[in-house]
């Protein structure tokens, strides 16, 4: 399928209530299956990115179904799921965050089964998490340092091994299942990180009742003994503050634009994007709302800016923003001055090689873009012409270039942009309802 952009003739006005956060639809659903009784998760994010968790679930035994777009799971805990007769094969889709949290929910409840994905899952590292397993006593193996991943069962009366480490990247993804493992060790498992990430799961598993603290920077620690049973997640969750990210880009480029994006996830360390967009002059405004399981939401207000300037992003602003560079780059490709990032070499593992995708793209357009390998450079300022791109099986590189394309010259096309799907299905049609000329044709790319 394309995606053909029309450069904007007006502005982009009105209100938009983002669909639920990728993240925290992937631990909602997860930890959902590890209470006890009926969990109702409102706004939660139904994509191609959160399906294949789900499948899994119910190929593990917990019921859910839909009410709106409420999903309602009942939950087993994880000494009562059912173990198979044969290890199922458990398809995880696109998405990186389903496998390496499954694997850590596997380890807890000793279950066999193998972890497969699409091509570009193969190829993302999993050795970062399945190495610290093993020393958990969990019966893990991987393919070279990829997927498959495959576990074998572990008998009930068998515990895991509490865990000292530090991991050698900072990475929410792989603390989320050493802690989702650490459920079934007697003693206490402390993990360390170099530098911050996302704090998903701490919040969660301290608004569940779970015994984890925080006895030091970038430390989180799990202490025995567990609750014997948790309660049901009640919750409602805010908008997807990357996905927002483009909505913001789009409301910043296109004159006499002004947008308000309602009841969005304000997690600090998520929020590293909109401290860029004020180091780079944007018009924002952000009202917190309140909290929910410890996760603060609130109101974000952006109106056009045409003076926006170029800045350097290093350190730990990358961490907290490192999902929103593909926005990001579209907005210092129109911003005066040189924009230049580092310290993000994590960038060439995502969906693509997001330092290549952004670049290619950028002098695709014309735009002055030269990529380092931990970060890119752009001299921003001098206005771009449309093009035929490549989404490069990249959601967020898809959107990005989507919304270039409001603020080019002549008409821009996005090839592969059913991939969109995978985050933000409501993409194109938002953009529409907002007032852009945004039209799908031909069909999706097998």
């Amino acid at each position: 399928m394309n995606l053909l952009v029309l450069p904007a003739t007006r502005p982009l006005r009105g209100d938009v209530t983002l669909p639920g956060d990728k993240s925290l639809s992937h631990r909602a659903a997860l930890f959902a299956a590890l209470t006890h009784g009926e969990s109702r998760v409102a706004n939660f994010l139904d994509a191609g990115v959160t399906r294949p968790l789900l499948v899994a679930l119910r190929g593990l035994g917990v019921p859910w179904r839909w009410e709106g777009n409420t999903l309602t799971l009942s939950g087993k805990g994880w000494r009562g799921l059912p173990r198979p007769a044969t290890p199922p094969t458990l398809d995880c889709g696109h998405s990186a965050t389903t496998m390496r949290l499954l694997a850590g929910m596997l380890a807890a409840a000793g279950l066999p089964a193998v972890l497969d994905g699409s091509p570009g899952l193969r190829r993302r590292p999993m050795r970062r998490v399945t190495h610290p397993l093993r020393l958990m006593g969990v019966p893990i193996a991987d393919t070279d340092g990829h997927a498959p991943l495959t576990l074998q069962a572990r008998p009930p009366t068998q515990p895991l091994h509490g865990l000292t480490y530090t991991l050698p990247v900072a990475s929410a993804q792989v603390k989320t299942a050493l802690l989702l493992a650490a459920l079934a060790a007697p003693q206490p498992t402390t993990l360390t990180e170099p530098g911050p990430s996302r704090d998903h799961t701490e919040r969660l598993f301290q608004a569940m009742g779970l015994p984890l603290t925080q006895p030091a920077p970038h430390t989180v620690r799990l202490t025995p003994p567990l609750p014997p049973t948790l309660p049901p997640l009640r919750l409602t969750l805010p908008g997807d503050i990357s996905s927002a990210a483009f909505l913001l880009t789009a409301g910043l480029l296109v004159p006499g634009s002004r947008l308000t994006l309602r009841r969005v996830l304000l997690n600090p360390t998520r929020t590293g994007f909109l401290d860029a967009l004020r180091r780079m002059g944007a018009r924002l405004t952000v009202t917190p709302r309140g909290a929910t399981y410890h996760e603060p939401y609130g109101d974000i207000t952006v109106e056009h800016t045409p003076d926006l300037h170029g800045i350097t992003v290093r350190g730990d602003l990358v961490v907290r923003m490192v999902d929103e560079f593909p926005a990001f780059a579209v907005l210092a490709a129109a911003a005066r001055g040189e924009t230049r990032v580092q310290d993000a070499a994590e960038l060439r593992h995502k969906e693509s090689d997001r330092i290549a995708a952004i670049v290619t793209r950028l002098r695709a357009l014309g735009v002055d873009a030269s990529a380092q390998a931990d970060g890119f450079r752009i001299r921003g300022g001098r206005g771009w012409h449309g093009q035929v791109l490549d989404a490069a099986g990249d959601h967020r590189i898809a959107m990005a270039f989507a919304v270039a394309g409001l603020a080019a010259q002549s008409p821009l096309t996005v090839r592969g942009a059913e991939i969109i799907d995978q985050s933000f299905p409501t993409f194109a049609a938002t953009l529409r309802a907002l007032g852009a000329a945004v039209e799908t044709t031909g069909e999706a790319q097998p």
